[in-house]
């Protein structure tokens, strides 16, 4: 087979089917059938999945890699440097942030309300509010280390916005970091998406301990 895509390209294609759910945490990922799915050949594909469990994004399962999971330290973990970086994100923004960059966000929340009842494509939503955010910071480092932590993100099987009243909640707060962004008050600002990390954790926190309940019965 021709190769016909780069190294990125196979890179971030097999991200985004681990991003998108098409692979979950414990899936064992095989050259070939990556190959074959992405239309490249497998030089690609094995230099990429080196890179992914170099990120830790994929772990060995004797001889086969896997999708990663995270255990509970390990996404205590991950949310406290979230919430650190994305509150300084939107500190920045906050200072930064054009009259367009303000109105595309705003535009965003207005959009996201059709989703309440798609917790998938409302997921994907947040993602892009988040990345907005991100980019309104004009720091490209910053933005540089939250793409990071959103990668290792992507190993979350399920999303905090299917429990039942996250979605208009998760809207609610959206609103308020805008605002706070919008008035260039970078400390309520900086709050807000702390507040707003802490709680879609405690989210996911509840249901984990609900799934457990379930599978332990």
């Amino acid at each position: 087979m021709t190769d016909t895509k780069p190294l990125k390209d196979a890179y971030t294609l097999i991200l985004e089917a681990i991003d998108l759910g098409v692979y979950k945490p414990g899936d064992r990922l095989v050259e070939s059938e990556l190959a074959d799915r992405f239309g490249v050949s497998r030089t690609p594909i094995r230099e990429a999945l080196q890179r992914l469990e170099t990120q830790s994004l994929l772990t060995r399962d004797g001889r086969s890699l896997i999708v990663a999971s995270l255990d509970h330290n390990q996404l205590a973990e991950l949310y406290v440097v979230r919430s650190e970086l994305e509150g300084l994100a939107a500190r920045l923004a906050a200072r930064h942030a054009t009259q367009e960059e303000v109105r595309l966000l705003r535009g965003m929340i207005e959009e996201d309300r059709a989703l309440m009842n798609q917790p998938q494509a409302l997921s994907r939503a947040n993602k892009r509010f988040h990345k907005q955010i991100h980019l309104a910071s004009h720091n490209r480092y910053l933005v540089q280390q939250l793409d990071l932590v959103h990668r290792s993100m992507a190993l979350l099987a399920t999303t905090s916005l299917s429990f039942e009243g996250r979605g208009f909640q998760t809207l609610e707060e959206h609103s308020k970091i805008v605002e706070a962004i919008a008035a260039g008050d970078g400390d309520r600002a900086y709050d807000a998406l702390k507040q707003h990390i802490s709680l879609a954790f405690e989210t996911r926190l509840r249901q984990d301990s609900m799934a457990d309940a379930r599978y332990s019965v």
